[in-house]
Order: structure tokens, then sequence, then C-alpha cells
């Protein structure tokens, strides 16, 4: 496999690859050894000797070769052109992620499950993951129109949170059902809805945050239990939804 590696890569930086195969792309350091650690499978990576130059590079390289994982050694020129940051680390994994049905997503008491519909900026995507798996939310659900999960650019915006948080797609229908099988009160995150210290705490709780324009579409709207704010200053007009989502998901997590 290590000879196909450079063209894997290449495969796997456009949807259509990361579609046809399941996998994805985990770029750096810091990222492959996140996946590793979370018992992420490994599948091969591309390395340039820049990698070994630092003592924690070369801990991975040694991690990497003793896991048996498939190693591509190439110039550092051609690692920096496969790269999708402007100064790569010396490596790019292919890693074969996590995956979840719907119905392994269990809500808790204190452990919202996070829901993104038509959430499409993959910064925003990767942020929102990142937030939900540090507080300590219980997965999170997709519905149709939100961004790729394994979109390279999600996963370096989850920073290692992708491999950790159980996520899976659904259709709206699906997702309805889901809500009424598991007792879950739907919040939808909504600039005009009721401020956030105001609303009556349920045990299990789902939190939608929609589209950075236009939100949440009505189709899921009208699932909600409850529509929540969170209060702003005078002259502000809204959050980034990453944010939102983090202050709402705190004050789930944090209630008595």
């Amino acid at each position: 496999m290590a000879s196909n590696l450079v063209s894997q890569v290449r495969n796997l930086q456009q949807r259509k690859g990361r579609k046809r195969t399941g996998l994805t792309l985990a770029e750096g350091v810091r990222l492959v050894e996140d996946a590793l650690d979370a018992g992420g499978h490994v599948r091969g990576a591309v390395v340039s000797p820049s990698l070994s130059a630092s003592e924690r590079g070369a801990a991975l390289l040694t991690g990497l070769a003793s896991r048996a994982v498939p190693l591509q050694e190439v110039e550092d020129r051609l690692l920096h052109d496969l790269a999708d940051t402007e100064t790569p680390q010396g490596v790019i994994a292919v890693i074969d992620p996590p995956r979840f049905e719907l119905s392994e997503i269990r809500p808790r008491p204190k452990a919202p499950v996070l829901v993104l519909d038509e959430v499409q900026d993959p910064g925003n995507v990767g942020a929102l993951i990142r937030t939900a798996f540090a507080f300590g939310a219980s997965g999170m659900i997709l519905l149709p129109g939100t961004g790729d999960p394994s979109n390279p650019k999600v996963v370096r915006a989850a920073m290692g949170a992708s491999f950790r948080l159980p996520i899976a797609r659904a259709s709206n229908l699906e997702f309805s059902v889901w809500a009424r099988e598991h007792a879950v009160a739907v919040w939808v995150a909504e600039t005009d809805g009721v401020a956030l210290e105001r609303v009556e705490r349920q045990n299990l709780v789902a939190i939608v945050v929609g589209n950075e324009g236009s939100g949440v579409k009505q189709s899921v709207r009208n699932l909600a239990h409850q529509r929540v704010a969170v209060p702003l200053a005078r002259g502000a007009e809204s959050l980034n939804v990453a944010v939102a989502a983090g202050i709402i998901l705190h004050e789930v997590t944090r209630a008595d």
C-alpha cells in the first residue's frame, strides 16, 4: 500500500474519494497523535524528513512504525504540495474514522446531543464537533445539508474530537422519530427565542443549531419543544454558531 499512499492522499482530498472509501486525512503531528490515542485505525501515512527533525515528530514516527502502519517517505517539497496547511509538519495520515448509526446516539442527563441543520462551513462544523466533545455532549446528529465531517478541514478544526465524539447522519424524519423514541426535548437555537436563563430545564435535550445565514429550516423548527436564545448586548445581532452552541451546551450541562 505504501507506494500508493500519495495518490490515496490526493484522492481523499476530494469529497467523492472520501465518500467512496469512507476514509479521511489527518495532517500534522498533534492530529495523528490524537487519532492513535483515540484508537483510530491509521491505514498509512506519508512522511517527510522534517518529521523526524523534532523529538515529538520522531516519537510519532516510531509509534507509527511500531504499529506496522505503512509509511511512504517523500521529499519535504512534495509533502508541502500535498498538505492543506501553510506550515505542514511532515506527516499526513490516512484514517479510517469511527462510524456510528443514529441508534447509537443516546442522550443522557446533562449530556445533550448537538444537532446540526445545514451548517456548511467546514471550520464551523469542526469547531462544533470540538465544542460538543469539550462540554460532554452525548453525540452529534447531522441533518441533510450539513457539511462533510470527514472533510480534512473539519477534522483539523475539530482538534481530535472527531475521533472521540459519536456522530451520525439522519434525515429530518429519522431525527423526529429518534427524538420521540428517546423522549428528548428538542431545543432550537434562534435569536428571537426564549432567553436561555428562563428556559425550563428538561432531563434529556437535543440542541439544534442552523445554517450560518438562514438558521434552522422551518421543517426542523416544527419539531421544537422550545426555541432558545442567548441574550446579547444591545446592538449585537448574532453569535458565531459554534460560540452560541457552546454557551447553550454549558448551560445545559451545568444545570441542577
